[in-house]
């Protein structure tokens, strides 16, 4: 076909010369691109692997880490459904079907911890999630460098102190003759127990929960911050938006996925709240408001050697977890268009 021959254009008219030689490019273009895609992705991904095979040796260890300490594990979940005896088979001595379900169910010691599990996560999600989110946005308008440095240095080191020390701060400062209860004798009030009280244990726990987590959880919001297009900054100013329609407006959507996948995450983890923090803290005093699953069955499993028990209360948290990541997941992407598959 020459340069000028006529050619039929979308709306059904006649195109001629140089509108036809262009409209004809692209449909060749188009019809090479349609055929070439399947055997090029597989050629393609080998070329890959060869090209970058050091990079992908670096995944060996992680994934030889997962399949060891992960996935190899769930195979002793068995002994949920078989009667296990320390010194036997490590997959149980006989078939017991849901015998030890139907023992927790019925155990009104579960669903206690059941809802101190259920009360310290949401209240965890609630009060620790949003706290990274805000310091973030405060950063954000911090102009002066040194002093954005100063906050962010002060608020990461708890993070990098152990789980040990910080339960032994913790009991430090509210005890008895602790910093706190002086404070509370300076000011002429009667010390109080915190340690000891049922009704002190949750606050306790969430407030240091957020001053361990807020300073490191900024990480990722900071940047995702800088991902941001300053010319939409820019337009909404010209539109006579203020910094607080701006955060609303612009800076808010921008970390929205930030936001959403860390939240899926955080979901995804909701039943297995702080287990190392709560076993150094709480006593039994503090049973009625503090015992969650982890530690229960860490006392049944471990330290009352009843074994299926403890792995058939673990396979139900395990199952409600899995359950709440999907639906998280499936929520978010038919709500938000956000999700992490």
């Amino acid at each position: 076909m020459s340069l000028h021959e006529p050619t039929t254009a979308p709306d059904g008219a006649r195109a001629t010369g140089p509108e036809a030689a262009t409209s004809a490019a692209l449909a060749a273009k188009a019809r090479k691109g349609d055929r070439a895609p399947k055997g090029r992705a597989k050629l393609s991904w080998r070329k890959s692997i060869r090209r970058d095979w050091q990079l992908y040796t670096l995944v060996l260890l992680p994934l030889a880490f997962f399949v060891i300490f992960r996935y190899l594990p769930m195979a002793g979940n068995v002994i949920a459904f078989r009667r296990f005896q320390p010194g036997g088979s490590i997959f149980g001595e006989e078939w017991v079907g849901l015998r030890y379900v139907e023992m927790f169910l019925n155990d009104p010691t579960f669903w206690n911890v059941f809802g101190n599990t259920l009360t310290i996560g949401l209240l965890s999600l609630i009060f620790a999630f949003p706290a990274p989110i805000i310091l973030a946005l405060l950063l954000n308008e911090v102009r002066t460098r040194y002093f954005k440095r100063f906050v962010q240095t002060l608020s990461y080191l708890p993070h990098f102190l152990s789980i040990v020390i910080i339960a032994g701060m913790l009991l430090q400062l509210l005890s008895l003759e602790g910093t706190v209860n002086q404070i509370v004798r300076a000011v002429g009030a009667e010390p109080v127990p915190f340690m000891q009280r049922p009704e002190w244990f949750r606050a306790v726990y969430i407030s240091s929960e957020v001053w361990q987590t807020v300073g490191w959880g900024t990480i990722l919001y900071l940047a995702a911050l800088t991902q941001i297009d300053q010319s939409l900054y820019e337009a909404a100013r010209i539109d006579g938006a203020n910094r607080w329609k701006q955060t609303l407006h612009v800076t808010l959507p921008g970390i929205r996925p930030t936001m959403i996948t860390l939240l899926i995450l955080n979901i995804g983890t909701f039943m297995a709240v702080g287990f190392e923090k709560i076993l150094l803290i709480y006593n039994p005093l503090t049973y009625p408001t503090a015992d969650v699953i982890a530690t229960y069955l860490y006392r049944v499993g471990l330290e009352s050697n009843n074994f299926s028990y403890a792995a058939a209360i673990g396979m139900f948290e395990a199952i409600i977890g899995l359950t709440l990541i999907l639906s998280a997941n499936a929520i978010s992407r038919r709500v938000v268009g956000t999700s992490l598959w």
